[in-house]
């Protein structure tokens, strides 16, 4: 396989690679930025082998990414909510919560659209980090380690990992409780990639794009009382939440900083 740089693998030419090819490639990523390979493996997703690899530098895990050509956003239009959603959203909009009688034109104002963009290969960290300065400020502190925070597309694709449901998981989620209360739920699981990502309501995940956060809300809908639904939407890989974006990136915002997180990602040469 030849590449111009380590950040035009894509993911077609990773999948494509048995193990030892795999290893070889991440050791290279890992030489490239002073890091070493932690790990090295294959899971199932969508039906197909997997390959995922971890590096470990400066003390922090971070997963291979690869890019090329790939597939982010969610499809309301052919999205089929199933009849609990729907009695679940209806359920909300009794209690006096819920955005509109149409759950489908709710959620089409929180997700990207279906769409093909074209990324590098980069390092993600697997696990998010809090946040120790005002928003504006973190790009320049990450950058003082050769890190900086993942683009709102970086971000979705390494939740997603191109799956085409709601969920990195899947359509459904358990309505019977919300996900603060289910301890055991497919959203405390690796994303295929292996990041642990859109794993807890109560995390509010920020990427360079000041319109959007990822991966939780607060815990507004769950403190809230919302209904279960709405407490699981914010873990959809394609939700943007713009207009809790509007609120973290406004003068509000400002003081609640050390509640939000983020991703250090290494661009890969």
């Amino acid at each position: 396989m030849s590449l111009a740089s380590l950040a035009d693998l894509t993911l077609d030419q990773w999948q494509s690679l048995d193990l030892p090819a795999a290893r070889r490639f991440a050791q290279l990523a890992a030489d490239r930025v002073g890091g070493r390979v932690s790990l090295v493996g294959a899971v199932e997703h969508l039906g197909a082998p997997w390959h995922r690899a971890r590096i470990e530098k400066d003390g922090r895990e971070f997963a291979l990414i690869p890019g090329g050509d790939v597939t982010l956003g969610f499809d309301v239009d052919a999205w089929q909510p199933t009849p609990g959603q729907l009695a679940d959203y209806a359920e909300s909009l009794e209690e006096g919560f819920g955005y509109g009688s149409d759950l489908k034109a709710h959620l089409a104002e929180l997700v990207s659209p279906r769409r093909t963009v074209t990324l590098a290969t980069v390092l993600m960290s697997v696990e998010d980090v809090d946040l120790t300065e005002l928003p504006a400020d973190m790009p320049a502190l990450l950058a003082e380690s050769g890190a900086r925070m993942p683009s709102a597309d970086e971000w979705e694709y390494a939740c997603g990992a191109g799956a085409a449901t709601l969920f990195r998981w899947g359509d459904e989620c358990s309505l019977d409780r919300t996900p603060y209360e289910d301890g055991t739920g497919p959203q405390h699981e690796l994303s295929a990639f292996g990041l642990r990502i859109a794993y807890d309501v109560y995390r509010t995940e920020l990427s360079s794009d000041v319109t959007a956060v990822h991966g939780g809300d607060g815990g507004e809908a769950v403190c809230g009382g919302y209904g279960n639904l709405l407490a699981w939407l914010p873990l959809a890989t394609a939700n943007r939440n713009p207009f809790l974006a509007e609120f973290v990136y406004g003068p509000d915002g400002e003081g609640i900083c050390e509640e939000f997180s983020t991703r250090h990602v290494i661009t890969l040469a």
